[in-house]
């Protein structure tokens, strides 16, 4: 009995001390650091914008040196005493998509870039690396922050911008913070903006893994008031003066809706509870985008705007890839030679790291798809698992884990087994106690 006792107590000191690791480094807030990426195809820079710190920290408190996934870069927080790595998060930005355009050969363009750490207790060194379609590191920035530097700004101690709760989870200290903004809602269209956020959080829901795991979600909507109703439409002329000046043409692709003001949209956040960003734009025009651990942004009245919203948060919190191609838009963004970081993708480079758990014994790599692939009386109970072409926007080269799934399209009403398996593994990342 004695012994018993001293196993269960050296198991919770164990713990415990684990547990802790998190209050040996950092305190209850966040350290927000903006940089600007700036560069062509060729040549990259990263610079120090501004330092902010936050009342409370909504990220991760536990495997703080580990990342879900690799991500086209990555942040890095070590002890600048021990040189000991004490917190590293990965991430995409619309910096790095734009390198892949033709037009990042013959144009330098600057982007701002906005990343939340924890506020370390300590002198800390913070590296930032960003990663070209090799997954080669191309250009690196170390900078050290001193937590008493008189030049951090303090932001969302007052005037916090409205919000409310939509849900609250089971478990705040172990849960997924998810936070709706309001775009190109003015003060008397907030009612609406709060509409369209349950509709956007419902569509989420019904889809699983979303909804078994429900209970782990943390999720409030921000009343960010814009000037203007509706958001910016350049191919058409249209300019509107709006919170966070999102367009719809990103790199003059008419669909492709964005905003590159980060460093605003963190502002409107700021003090509320939130780590991934769900932008809702009020216009019925179809479009929208997602960027790993960045954010993602949907129209809201278009018919298509809950399987949208459903899409682009697979981007922005699962980093899932898409998986569709077309023969007139093929981009060269993934290397045939090169194993894809994101998890529902292959070259089959490395095909062992990715979803081989999930191919039955006997099937043939790369599958065919089936004939009755986008047919209206399509039997999905006879698909099966396996390495489809096309996909990640490559005709041949990159593969797919199954016929159809919601990252192809938007008519098929579910993640495939494949994506529901890398979404799950993302949840229990951020939401399962360490053991």
């Amino acid at each position: 009995m004695n012994r018993l006792f001293l196993i269960v107590a050296l198991a919770l000191t164990t713990l415990a001390a684990r547990a802790q690791d998190f209050n040996k480094f950092f305190a209850d807030s966040t350290l927000r650091i903006d940089y600007i990426f700036s560069g062509n195809s060729t040549e990259q820079h990263i610079a120090v914008d501004e330092l902010s710190r936050i009342p409370r920290w909504y990220g991760k408190r536990q495997r703080l040196g580990e990342v879900p996934v690799e991500g086209n870069g990555q942040i890095t927080v070590r002890d600048h005493h021990s040189h000991e790595v004490i917190y590293r998060n990965s991430f995409s930005t619309l910096f790095q998509e734009w390198l892949t355009y033709p037009e990042a050969k013959t144009q330098t363009k600057s982007f701002e870039n906005v990343f939340l750490v924890p506020f370390p207790k300590d002198t800390v060194d913070i590296t930032v690396d960003l990663r070209n379609n090799r997954r080669q590191v191309t250009t690196s920035l170390t900078h050290t922050v001193v937590p008493g530097d008189i030049l951090i700004r303090r932001i969302g101690e007052k005037g916090v911008t409205p919000y409310i709760t939509l849900q609250q989870a089971r478990d705040t200290t172990h849960c997924i913070h998810i936070a709706y903004i309001a775009e190109g809602y003015t003060e008397q269209e907030m009612p609406q903006f709060i509409a369209d956020c349950d509709t956007a959080m419902n569509a989420l829901f019904a889809h699983e893994p979303f909804k078994s795991l429900r209970d782990r979600f943390n999720i409030i909507a921000v009343e960010a008031p814009s000037h203007d109703s509706g958001t910016s439409i350049p191919s058409q002329g249209i300019w509107k003066n709006t919170a966070l000046h999102s367009n719809f043409d990103t790199f003059y692709s008419e669909r492709y809706l964005t905003t590159l003001h980060l460093k605003d949209l963190h502002n409107w956040l700021a003090g509320t509870p939130y780590e991934h960003i769900i932008v809702l734009v009020n216009t019925d025009q179809y479009g929208g985008g997602g960027i790993y651990n960045s954010y993602n942004l949907s129209m809201t009245h278009h018919r298509a705007f809950k399987p949208v919203v459903v899409h682009e948060f697979g981007h922005s919190f699962a980093g899932l890839g898409d998986e569709y191609a077309y023969d007139v838009e093929q981009i060269p963004m993934y290397p045939h030679d090169v194993e894809p970081w994101e998890p529902n993708l292959t070259t089959l480079v490395d095909f062992h790291n990715k979803w081989e758990n999930l191919i039955e014994k006997g099937t043939k790599l790369p599958t065919p798809e089936p004939k009755d692939l986008d047919s209206p009386k399509a039997n999905m109970k006879k698909w099966k698992v396996g390495a489809y072409e096309p996909a990640g926007y490559s005709m041949h080269g990159v593969y797919r884990g199954f016929p159809d799934c919601r990252m192809r399209t938007n008519q098929n009403p579910v993640f495939c087994p494949v994506c529901r398996q890398a979404i799950t593994r993302m949840i229990d990342f951020y939401t399962v106690p360490a053991k």
